[in-house]
């Protein structure tokens, strides 16, 4: 009988489910869009519990009409997406509020007018933002009547979305080392929760999940789940954050290598091995995965937007009706004409972190088309990305001559090719872009032992490569009249 890995990918605007072959081949997925919910500017909330019911379907779709067995099942997620819920029941006491949620600023202002900026990132490898889950865990405590007594007295219950998953499938309070060390309240060379963290924000530490590595089991998936008792005692067997999934995904093995993923968000990760470094350039250290009692860290820089700018277009602009019309459209113009998009909808991460930037659009003239705003669009992705790998490399001390992509947006060739022409680097491309659901299925393999240790696991497959053919002159002309933009808006 054939043995298969399911990988649930929990992503900021879909979830998705993919069923992979012992040969790492996807032979079924699904996908789900959900509600995205903005109830005030900078404000972003998801349904927690639509999340779950979008996630069970896909299951059930991927996984009907299968011929064969499931060994074990791999979590990926959006990560810093903070939830909320009750004990007795399950049931969230308020909305998911998503990593790009702003409105826990002001509490991020205090923390750093209490001199504790220093703390976070010798403890945690992060910055003091509004991107990750603390200051939001702190904002749902003070704002929803009746929570903070109630997570003292130990009636409720927080996770990121690895750990709301976790609990609906099995009943099991956990979460991985990836996903911790995204919420300010981890200490990721002692592997523990801070209590002084924990202390200045007033948060139970009964409340939080028990932390485990990336690769062993979890829990198992609850018996007669309707439509997936097949499932039923299967272990969850693997879990990382999106990111870290993806860098595990793409064979990011030796401490050196990154890749850049281009999802709703867009984010560059290098493994840095078994030591955390911490930039001095705005990048942050976080765990990328562990397994058994190795940990490896990694340096990243966050990009807020960056497919998201695309969804932007073609949702609340109608400017086009596919990503692939964006991408069309972008081709048939030369440049922008001297414009530059700035996607800071939620503000600006790394190397910057302005929480208080937003977007705009400047240069304009008469001659500017809905094409040359596509082009203005994908190219604001590339600059961003250029951004973060020019402090990357002043914080490790190396050059890097190629980039491993992947997300969804990595599928625009215009985009691709533009990104190998503004950073001088070659661009690799796997022929599937899923390296984030297969990471997690890599970490599942590995936690049921179908896999010894990463020396086990197969290299990634063909790529396509773009190398850079722009003149050295004309990038750095087109990146210094980003930078300008850029200044314009902090």
């Amino acid at each position: 009988m054939n043995e298969y890995i399911l990988a649930l990918d929990q992503g900021t605007t879909s979830s998705r489910a993919i069923l992979f072959d012992k040969n790492l081949t996807p032979v079924a997925k699904a996908q789900r869009e959900f509600t995205q919910i903005l109830p005030k500017p900078g404000w972003v909330e998801h349904d927690a519990g639509e999340i779950v019911q979008s996630q069970l379907e896909v299951m059930r779709e991927a996984l009907s009409g299968l011929a064969g067995s499931v060994a074990a099942v791999g979590i990926t997620n959006q990560r810093e997406t903070t939830v909320v819920w009750e004990k007795a029941t399950g049931k969230p006491v308020y909305n998911a509020i998503v990593w790009q949620c702003r409105r826990s600023a002001d509490i991020c202002e205090e923390l750093r007018q209490r001199g504790l900026e220093e703390y976070v990132c010798k403890t945690t490898g992060l910055k003091i933002d509004a991107y990750f889950s603390a200051t939001k865990l702190k904002w749902l405590l003070d704002n929803v009547r009746g929570a903070r007594e109630r997570a003292a007295e130990g009636e409720l219950l927080f996770g990121t979305v690895d750990t709301w998953l976790i609990y609906n499938l099995t009943g099991e309070h956990v979460t991985d080392v990836s996903n911790a060390s995204r919420t300010m309240l981890f200490d990721i060379d002692k592997l523990r929760w801070d209590k002084r963290l924990l202390d200045e924000l007033d948060i139970p530490e009964r409340m939080l999940p028990r932390v485990l590595p990336s690769s062993g089991v979890f829990g198992y998936i609850k018996e007669g789940m309707e439509g997936l008792e097949m499932l039923g005692g299967v272990p969850v067997a693997g879990v990382a954050g999106d990111q870290q999934a993806a860098l595990f995904g793409q064979r990011c093995f030796e401490a050196g290598s990154m890749k850049n993923t281009y999802g709703t968000g867009g984010f560059l990760m290098m493994n840095t091995g078994g030591r955390s470094i911490r930039s001095k350039n705005g990048m942050l250290s976080t765990i990328a995965w562990q397994i058994g009692d190795q940990v490896t860290y990694a340096l990243e820089g966050s990009i807020f937007n960056a497919g998201s700018a695309i969804k932007w277009l073609r949702d609340e602009m109608g400017a086009v009706k596919t990503p692939m019309e964006c991408d069309a459209l972008a081709e048939t113009v030369e440049n922008t004409l001297g414009a530059y998009f700035i996607p800071a909808f939620t503000g600006l991460g790394a190397p910057y972190w302005d929480m208080y930037a937003r977007g705009a659009l400047l240069g304009v003239t008469r001659g500017f088309t809905r094409a040359h705003l596509c082009r203005a669009v994908l190219e604001s992705i590339a600059y961003q990305v250029r951004d973060v790998l020019e402090a990357m490399e002043t914080d490790s001390g190396m050059t890097v001559g190629s980039l491993k992509a992947d997300g969804g947006a990595a599928n625009s060739s215009f985009l691709m090719q533009f990104q190998a022409d503004i950073t001088g680097a070659e661009l690799h491309r796997p022929v599937s872009v899923e390296a984030t659901a297969l990471g997690a299925a890599l970490l599942a393999m590995l936690g049921v032992g179908i896999y010894k240790d990463t020396d086990e696991i197969p290299p990634c497959g063909e790529m396509t490569v773009f190398a850079p053919k722009m003149p050295k002159e004309e990038r750095e002309c087109l990146y210094s009249g980003w930078k300008s933009a850029v200044e314009r808006i902090r």
